[in-house]
C-alpha cells in the first residue's frame, strides 16, 4: 500500500521529533487515526476527555519541555473545542501546532454536516499561520511552516486537512511551476542582542541609579545567571511577573517574589521606592504596580520588538535575547558600593516571609488555604513541576509557594482561564515522566473539567517512571476568586446562586479510579497528608477542605483600607462575620511581623 497523506503527516511530525499528539478522535480525522495504527502509535496519541483539554495538555507540554506541543481534533465541533487552549498558548507566547480535520473537499461549501469555516475560525487565534491543504503535494511545506513559525513566533499555528485528502496517496511536490518544496525539518533560533551603543546607554542609566529594581518575566528564564549577576552588581531587588515565578529561586535574599494584585508587599515596596527599573523578558500589564511615572528611569530588554516600551515609559529599549544582551551589559556596569538599598530590600523580604508564615497559621474554619502551600515549601522536591489553576489557587501559588532548586511552575498567565491546572499537569508529566508534578486547583475548576481528566491521569500513569502526580483541590464549595472580586471590585455581597458549588468528594472520586484519595479536614493533618502524597506509588488527589473567608489581600492594601472596604461590602453578605474577622486578622499579621523586627 502506498503511503497516504495521513501516513506522511505522521512521518513528517516524527522528523520534527514530535513524540506526543494530544487529541480526541472523530470521523474528520479518521485517515490520520488509521495512519497512527499503521505507525504503531508513533507519535504517541494521548486521548483526553475533551478537545479543550487536549489543547491545554499541549500547552503544558510546551511550557515545561520547551518543545512545540501538537494537538489533534476532528472537524467542526472538535476544532471549536480547541480554541480556549489555543488562545491560552497565544496570550502566553507558547508554541503549539493544531492539526484539524475538515469535511471532504467534495462537500465543502454545501452546508454539510459539521462543516465550519475553519480558516475563518482560526484566523485570529492562529494568526501567525493557518492554512488548509487541498492536494497531497502541499503537506511538507504546510507542516514545516506550521512548526517553524510556531517555534519562531512562540505562537499557535494550525493546519487543516480535509478528511478525504487524508486517505489519498501521498505525492511529493514536483520540481515544477507552482509547486512549493520544503527543506529538512528543524529550526535553530537565532541569537540576537541589542547594538553596543544602546547597551552603553542602558549601562549609563543603571549606573546612575542608587535604588535599582529588576522585574523579570518568562523571557528571562534562559538568563537567570545573568540576572543574578546584574542584581549583585547594582544591589537591586528582583521582582517576578507571574509567568516568571520560576526564573529565580525564592530563597535568594533579594528576590521579592510576585508582583501585582497577586504579588507580595516587598515587590510592591520595591517598585514604589526604586529610582531605576530594569525589565527583562516581561510584558507585565498592570502599570499601577510599577514605579510612579517620572520617579524612576527605565531600561527594558525583550527579544520581541513589538513588546518594547508599551508598559512603562522606558528610556532605553534593548531588543535582543535576554542572556546575550545582559552578557554584553554586565562588563559596563559599576558595582554599587552603597548597599543600603539592598539591605532595605532584604529586610523587607525577611519580614514578609515571617508575615506569610503568620498569615498561613491564622485560625480558619476548617483550614486556611495558605497553610496548604506553606506546608509544602519545606517538602517540595527540588525537581518538581508545579501548575496552578486560575482563581484563588493562583493567589496562594503566587505569594506563598517558594520556588527553589530546579522547580518549574506555570499557570494560565494572560488568558487566566479556568480549567488549565490539571491538563497542564498531564502535559508536563508526559513531557517529564521522571519528575513529580503537583497541580493546585480550586473546586470550581475541578468540577469544570478536572474530575474528568483524572481518568486521563489514571490511563497513562502506569507508563511514568515517577508515579507522582498530585492534584491538590482547594475544596471550599465557593467560586472563591469571583466571590472576592464581587466584594472588592463590585462592592457587592456574595450572590449564593452563582457562587456556591455542589459539595463533591474529590478524594472518593479519585479512589473510585484506583488513584489515591486523601481527605484533609484539619490543619494539623496538612503536613502528614503532603508526606503521604509525596511518598505514594500512584497519582494522588488531596481533597483539602478550605475556609472560603480567608481574603486574598492586595499587597498595597493598608489596615484601615481593609477595615473600610469590609464594612462597605458586608451588608447582606451571608459570610459577613467571617469576612471581616478573618480579613482583619490576616492583615494584622503584617503589623506583628513589623513589630518583631
Amino acid at each position: 500500500m502506498a503511503p497516504t497523506v495521513g501516513d506522511y503527516l505522521l512521518l513528517r511530525l516524527r522528523q520534527w521529533n514530535v513524540d506526543h499528539l494530544f487529541g480526541y478522535p472523530g470521523d474528520g480525522i479518521n485517515g490520520i487515526i488509521a495512519a497512527l495504527g499503521r505507525a504503531d502509535d508513533c507519535p504517541r496519541f494521548v486521548q483526553s476527555r475533551h478537545e479543550e483539554m487536549s489543547a491545554f495538555e499541549a500547552v503544558g507540554y510546551a511550557k515545561f519541555t520547551g518543545k512545540p506541543g501538537v494537538c489533534l481534533a476532528t472537524s467542526g465541533p472538535g476544532a471549536i473545542h480547541l480554541l480556549n487552549g489555543l488562545y491560552d498558548a497565544k496570550l502566553d507566547h507558547v508554541p503549539v501546532v493544531a492539526i484539524v480535520g475538515q469535511t471532504a473537499r467534495s462537500a465543502m461549501g454545501g452546508n454539510y454536516q459539521q462543516e465550519v469555516d475553519l480558516l475563518t475560525l482560526f484566523k485570529d487565534v492562529a494568526s501567525a499561520y493557518v492554512q488548509m491543504a487541498t492536494v497531497p503535494a502541499q503537506l511538507p511545506n504546510l507542516i514545516d511552516r506550521a512548526m517553524r513559525i510556531a517555534i519562531a513566533e512562540r505562537a499557535p499555528t494550525a493546519v487543516i486537512i480535509p478528511s478525504d485528502l487524508q486517505e489519498e496517496a501521498y505525492e511529493p511536490p514536483a520540481h515544477a511551476f507552482k509547486n512549493v518544496p520544503s527543506s529538512a525539518p528543524g529550526y535553530t533560533p537565532p541569537v540576537t542582542r541589542a547594538p553596543d551603543e544602546a547597551i552603553e546607554r542602558a549601562a549609563g542609566v543603571l549606573n546612575a541609579g542608587s535604588k535599582v529594581a529588576i522585574l523579570v518575566g518568562q523571557g528571562a528564564r534562559s538568563a537567570a545567571t545573568e540576572v543574578m549577576q546584574v542584581a549583585e552588581l547594582t544591589g537591586a531587588g528582583v521582582a517576578k511577573a507571574l509567568l516568571g515565578k520560576d526564573v529565580l529561586p525564592d530563597d535568594l535574599p533579594y528576590v521579592t517574589g510576585a508582583i501585582g494584585l497577586l504579588g507580595t508587599r516587598p515587590s510592591y515596596e520595591l517598585m514604589r521606592d526604586c529610582d531605576t527599573l530594569l525589565i527583562v523578558g516581561s510584558n507585565f500589564p498592570y502599570t499601577q504596580f510599577l514605579p510612579p511615572f517620572g520617579e524612576a528611569r527605565g531600561v527594558q530588554i525583550d527579544v520581541d520588538g513589538r513588546m518594547i516600551g508599551m508598559r512603562y515609559p522606558t528610556e532605553v529599549n534593548l531588543v535582543g535575547d535576554a542572556a546575550e544582551t545582559l552578557r554584553a551589559l554586565i562588563p559596563r556596569l559599576n558595582r554599587q558600593q552603597d548597599r543600603s538599598w539592598r539591605r532595605t530590600v532584604e529586610q523587607n523580604l525577611s519580614r514578609w516571609w515571617d508575615t506569610v508564615e503568620r498569615q498561613a497559621k491564622v485560625e480558619a474554619d476548617p483550614i486556611n488555604p495558605m497553610l496548604l502551600f506553606w506546608e509544602l515549601n519545606s517538602r517540595l522536591p527540588g525537581n518538581a513541576i508545579v501548575t496552578a489553576d486560575s482563581g484563588s489557587a493562583a493567589n496562594w501559588y503566587a505569594r506563598d509557594l517558594k520556588i527553589r532548586d530546579e522547580v518549574r511552575g506555570s499557570l494560565s498567565g494572560n488568558l487566566a482561564t479556568m480549567g488549565s491546572g490539571v491538563p497542564y499537569a498531564i502535559g508536563a508529566k508526559l513531557g517529564h515522566p521522571d519528575r513529580p508534578v503537583i497541580a493546585f486547583v480550586g473546586d470550581g475548576a475541578m468540577q469544570m473539567n478536572g474530575l474528568a481528566e483524572l481518568i486521563t491521569i489514571k490511563r497513562y500513569s502506569s507508563q511514568w517512571a515517577d508515579p507522582r502526580l498530585i492534584v491538590a483541590v482547594l475544596h471550599n464549595n465557593d467560586l472563591n476568586q469571583v466571590t472576592w472580586e464581587l466584594r472588592a471590585m463590585g462592592g457587592a455581597p456574595k450572590f449564593e446562586e452563582s457562587q456556591t458549588l455542589p459539595d463533591v468528594s474529590y478524594a472518593a472520586f479519585a479512589r473510585s479510579l484506583d488513584l489515591e484519595g486523601i481527605e484533609v479536614e484539619k490543619p494539623e493533618a496538612i503536613g502528614p497528608a503532603w508526606d503521604r502524597a509525596l511518598a505514594a506509588d500512584r497519582p494522588v488527589v488531596l481533597d483539602v477542605h478550605c475556609d472560603p473567608d480567608i481574603p486574598p489581600i492586595p499587597p498595597h492594601a493598608e489596615f484601615a483600607q481593609i477595615k473600610d472596604a469590609a464594612e462597605a461590602i458586608i451588608k447582606g453578605d451571608p459570610d459577613a462575620f467571617g469576612v471581616v474577622k478573618k480579613g482583619l486578622k490576616t492583615k494584622a499579621q503584617e503589623l506583628f511581623a513589623r513589630g518583631n523586627r
